[in-house]
């Protein structure tokens, strides 16, 4: 079966996740003893434990969902399900890098938690009065949305999630003002996100530029399979276009439209959506795209997955 994972980002977590992958396979155990060990915290608390106030904290977040990312694509694996090519949606891009070999999971802990410090840090030092966020914009297309948010200060495009939704982001002020533009040009909603910085916007270039530094430093390697970049919307082929895109990511846009046309032409017979909730999931299914997409966060979804592809396979 010719399968992509898609991994999903900050703002999918939710408490308690992972917790019955965790009951059921060992081979999980390890991987949080694992996560433990490299990141210095108790991974099996923040998961299981912390309330969604203490998971929206990016420190937390971004380990926490990377952790669960990894999580779902170990029991896939020991399904035998394994991915063509791969991509992650802002934060699950790292998942997918990966997935694709360029980083081991023993390492990627580590760099998730460092990008994930450099960017609080980076939104912390901004002192913005009244704070940052982002929001999705449901209901206009992503051309409308930059219209509505022209001579507004402060707030960006951010996610280009689906032809119908894009999220913007920025200080609390910018959004605010954007959300406004956004509804009067006939935004259907917009919805405030769970995150805790101005993310994908020029505001966080001294987490990108810091990020670029450290990476410098980190083992990586060319993909091994089909690698889709959320700063390019393209595939990834080398090493040098890892490290550049790991950086950009920060301060850009999420061109996940972008992806998804790219990944549809490749001709996978299967999207699985590797990691918590069912975004990416949604998402695909609002692209318009044949190629199914099924989310495997639970025991359950992961049955369903296999129970398709053996009807795919008849």
């Amino acid at each position: 079966m010719n399968t992509c994972f898609l991994y999903p980002g900050q703002g999918a977590q939710y408490p308690g996740m992972g917790k019955e992958l965790y009951e059921a396979r060992s081979s999980v155990k390890e991987l949080f003893d694992m996560a433990s060990d490299m990141c210095g915290i108790d991974t099996r608390r923040l998961l299981f434990d912390a309330d969604e106030q203490e998971l929206k904290e990016t420190r937390n977040t971004q380990i926490a969902v990377t952790l669960m990312n990894l999580t779902v694509r170990n029991c896939l694996l020991q399904e035998g399900i394994e991915s063509a090519g791969c991509a992650g949606f802002s934060l699950g891009e790292w998942s997918a890098l990966a997935d694709a070999g360029t980083i081991s999971e023993r390492d990627l802990l580590p760099v998730v938690m460092k990008r994930a410090e450099m960017m609080t840090e980076a939104a912390d030092s901004l002192n913005i009065p009244g704070g940052s966020g982002m929001a999705a914009v449901v209901g206009l297309a992503s051309e409308e949305v930059e219209k509505a948010l022209e001579g507004i200060n402060e707030v960006y495009p951010a996610n280009y999630n689906a032809p119908d939704q894009t999220v913007i982001s920025g200080t609390s002020r910018g959004v605010e003002a954007g959300a406004e533009s956004c509804k009067n040009a006939g935004a259907r909603r917009v919805i405030p996100l769970k995150v805790s910085g101005p993310f994908h916007t020029p505001l966080m270039d001294a987490a990108a530029h810091a990020f670029e530094s450290y990476l410098e430093g980190c083992t990586l390697s060319d993909p091994s399979k089909y690698l889709y970049s959320n700063a390019t919307g393209g595939e990834v082929h080398s090493v040098e276009e890892v490290r550049r895109n790991g950086s950009l990511q920060i301060n850009s846009p999420v061109r996940w439209t972008s992806e998804e046309e790219a990944i549809a032409g490749k001709g996978y017979e299967l999207c699985i959506e590797c990691g918590p909730g069912r975004v990416l999931t949604g998402l695909w299914k609002r692209s318009g795209k044949k190629v199914p997409c099924l989310p495997a966060g639970s025991l359950k979804e992961i049955d369903t997955v296999m129970q398709k592809i053996r009807e795919m396979d008849l």
